[in-house]
């Protein structure tokens, strides 16, 4: 898969590798009952009463609390009754230290949370079951897996008995690794240290081939023991669902103080110059009159431990934030999949054929959702390639302000200083042009340029060009072969970022 190229050249000397690895993976399970139509007709063919399957769900959720209390007792572990404000995650290590465990189930957490289950309601003629938000009882099994590490299996205690599985993927991988005997140092959920980084890649990519249909299944029949007592759930199977899917690429530095020094910019540079189309195009979509939803950058300078900056596109996330001073992470979390295609086959005016479609929860696409992050990820890291140290770099503007002379021509400099040519190179860095590459007209478009009347269009289109080979004579930008379009080079990238930094932020606040 394309890595972020320009980002890694530009800070080769800083860098000492890059790991793409999932982090947090939600599964969900649910039982196949449907809506509220197909469960009355599935309890009317159980040839019970509908006011009456309420009544018989009661002794199923004492069954499920008492069959983890006996599988918390034959594990040696804790069974917890929560009520009010607690961290799941500070009860789990406490269990940890004070067992010293390394593999099987640390403890049961019970607490009520609201969620979908099923209530009696006014019917014409008859009472009528339908699905509801209610509080119920649920369950937490939590387990040190000898192939995942820590994960939990999360079951409601009331019907429709859904399961949630979480898993990480980065302890997926700290466990392949150890059985390897590959060397590593792991803190949380981020590797800052590894031995053998391309070995780690290569395994990280294998999380993807798993075969993760008959692996939930197990984990599932393990805290529902309902599948084999309940006559009406004999041979029913879970189908599953990706509900939360994150993907991170972690950039490692070779020292606190390079990522230190530049971690500032890059946040600097994502707050300020990312505006909405950018946040569309890296999560591969563009901006068009019927996207109807909010896209919002949110950067939280005070937050503990480190900054964050997160781009929000309806219910997707985009987020970058440093690990432990060290590893800057870039993470896509995907929460809506139907924002993004996948091909599938169907029937198109009477034959079969592949075409994009908006992509499902289904596990079957798992790998889609890989793909689609990763990009997401690149070319977010790649549109950050503009930024660097100014105080150094700022010769390089020298060359941008001094004409050139190409051939019998001589190309006039830029002033750095005016606002028109600095938002013109705005207008040219613009992290839509990131896929395709930009054209005259995109730039008189960004540029707010007037062309109702053809004689001034045909002005302004001369002076974006004139503009453009005054880029091209200096190596700044590029004509992409047999096309109209133009692309950034990578001196073109960070000059031309140089100089809209400092007009924005001055030479004393960046240097």
């Amino acid at each position: 898969m394309r890595n972020a190229e320009r980002f890694g050249a530009k800070f080769a000397t800083s860098i000492i590798t890059t790991l793409n690895c999932v982090d947090r993976l939600i599964f969900k399970g649910y039982l196949p009952f449907g809506g509220d139509k197909q469960l009355n007709q599935f309890v009317d063919g159980l040839g019970i009463r509908r006011k009456d399957f309420l009544p018989q769900l009661e002794p199923l959720a004492e069954q499920l609390v008492e069959h983890a209390k006996t599988a918390a007792a034959q594990a040696d572990a804790s069974y917890h009754y929560l009520q009010g404000q607690h961290s799941k995650e500070q009860l789990i290590d406490k269990a940890i230290r004070e067992r010293k465990l390394t593999t099987g189930l640390i403890a049961v957490l019970c607490c009520q949370e609201n969620c979908r289950t099923v209530k009696l309601r006014h019917g014409e003629g008859r009472p009528q079951l339908a699905f509801a938000c209610r509080p119920q009882r649920v369950l937490y099994y939590y387990y040190l897996d000898p192939d995942f590490g820590r994960i939990h299996v999360r079951i409601q205690t009331w019907f429709p008995f859904t399961v949630q599985i979480y898993v990480n993927g980065h302890d997926w991988l700290a466990q392949q690794l150890t059985k390897k005997r590959a060397g590593f140092v792991q803190r949380d959920n981020c590797f800052t240290q590894l031995d053998d980084p391309a070995a780690a890649q290569r395994q990280a990519d294998d999380f993807f081939s798993l075969a993760w249909k008959s692996r939930l299944h197990q984990w599932a029949k393990r805290v529902n023991p309902l599948l084999k007592t309940v006559t009406w759930l004999r041979g029913m199977e879970y189908r599953w669902v990706i509900d939360q899917f994150e993907y991170s690429t972690d950039v490692l530095f070779r020292s606190r103080q390079s990522l230190a020094e530049l971690y500032p910019r890059l946040l600097d540079h994502a707050a300020v110059h990312f505006s909405a189309q950018d946040i569309l195009t890296f999560l591969g979509r563009k901006l068009h009159g019927n996207f109807q939803g909010e896209v919002l950058t949110q950067c939280q300078k005070d937050r503990h431990p480190g900054a964050r900056i997160k781009h929000r596109m309806k219910n997707n996330w985009l987020k970058m934030y440093d690990k432990f001073g060290q590893v800057l992470r870039v993470e896509t979390v995907i929460n809506n999949p139907r924002e993004f295609k996948v091909r599938r086959w169907r029937k198109r005016r009477g034959r079969r054929q592949k075409v994009w479609c908006p992509m499902n929860k289904g596990i079957i696409n798992l790998y889609r959702y890989r793909t689609a992050a990763h990009a997401a990820n690149m070319r977010y890291l790649e549109a950050l390639s503009v930024v660097n140290d100014p105080a150094p770099a700022y010769q390089q503007v020298a060359a941008l302000v001094q004409s050139k002379k190409a051939g019998q021509r001589r190309f006039a400099g830029f002033n750095p200083a005016r606002r028109e040519d600095v938002e013109f190179f705005r207008a040219v860095l613009r992290g839509e042009h990131e896929l395709q590459g930009f054209r005259n007209a995109d730039l008189r478009r960004l540029l707010r340029q007037d062309d109702h009347d053809p004689e001034q269009r045909r002005r302004n289109r001369a002076a974006i060009g004139r503009r453009l080979q005054r880029l091209r004579v200096r190596g700044l930008v590029a004509k992409i072969p047999h096309t109209r379009r133009w692309k950034v080079t990578s001196l073109g990238h960070q000059t031309l970022g140089i100089c809209v930094r400092l007009y924005y932020h001055g030479l004393a606040t960046a240097a």
